[in-house]
């Protein structure tokens, strides 16, 4: 886990939502769920990680699974409201 520049800030956006996708990759069927739900294939997302759009749907994946963004912002030591604000910053709406 990286460490937080300052304590009790959320990470930029984009970058949290590349954490998310580390986060979905460690496990094939998280990963798999939502290559199969967004439509990309493994090989799409490299191409993509500088994306807005691209972090936006990370984040709402994430946030869209009560489960798994609990289990998200607990490996990151984060509230689950820091996607919410994320989500907001990229464009996403409210929650």
């Amino acid at each position: 886990m990286a460490p937080r520049a300052v304590e009790g800030a959320d990470p930029k956006p984009g970058e949290l939502a590349l954490r998310a996708l580390a986060f979905l990759a460690r496990d094939d069927d998280r990963v798999g769920r939502f290559l199969a739900l967004t439509g990309l294939d493994a090989g799409d997302v490299r191409g993509l990680l500088g994306d807005r759009g691209f972090h936006l749907a990370v984040l709402d994946h994430i946030a869209g699974d009560e489960a798994l963004l609990l289990d998200f912002v607990a490996e990151e030591s984060l509230p689950p409201e820091a996607v919410g604000r994320a989500r907001r910053v990229l464009g996403g709406g409210d929650d």
